[in-house]
């Protein structure tokens, strides 16, 4: 499992393009549901996950206890990595870092904030591999 975080329209998807050739896109700013993974993702392609921002404020829309969400997370990003080890396919899970701007003055944007943050260190965690991209350059970080 990869992982591949940088800010807005920093070359994440450029950086995916150029490490993968064939490749499943789920995208929530394309309106893809996370819970859809498993029948987007192709046989002998990478499966890309994209828009956790948006996947995390769904959430926290309908159980409003980021605890929870981030356990499940958690628990769902170990299953991630036991089907790519099923499978013997990589996921590459592209994560947006909002942590370094503006806090949200509205509490509902800075519970998305900081869900995001807790569960872009959780995917760093069960990734082999984390880059992150500025500019439209990465840097492997682990």
């Amino acid at each position: 499992m990869q992982l591949i975080i940088g800010g807005a329209f920093s070359g994440k998807r450029k950086i995916v393009r150029e490490m993968k050739t064939k490749c499943s896109w789920l995208s929530a700013y394309d309106g893809d549901s996370v819970s859809k993974w498993d029948v987007r993702w192709e046989k002998d392609s990478t499966l890309v996950m994209e828009g956790w921002e948006n996947w995390l404020a769904e959430k926290l829309i309908s159980k409003k206890n980021s605890n929870d969400i981030r356990r499940n997370m958690q628990s769902f990003f170990q299953s991630l990595k036991e089907e790519e080890q099923k499978r013997d396919n990589d996921i590459v899970l592209i994560m947006l870092e909002i942590g370094r701007g503006i806090v949200p003055l509205q509490k509902d944007e800075r519970m998305v904030r900081d869900l995001t943050g807790w569960v872009a260190q959780d995917a760093a965690e069960v990734a082999d591999e984390v880059y992150y991209v500025w500019n439209g350059l990465s840097k492997k970080i682990k």
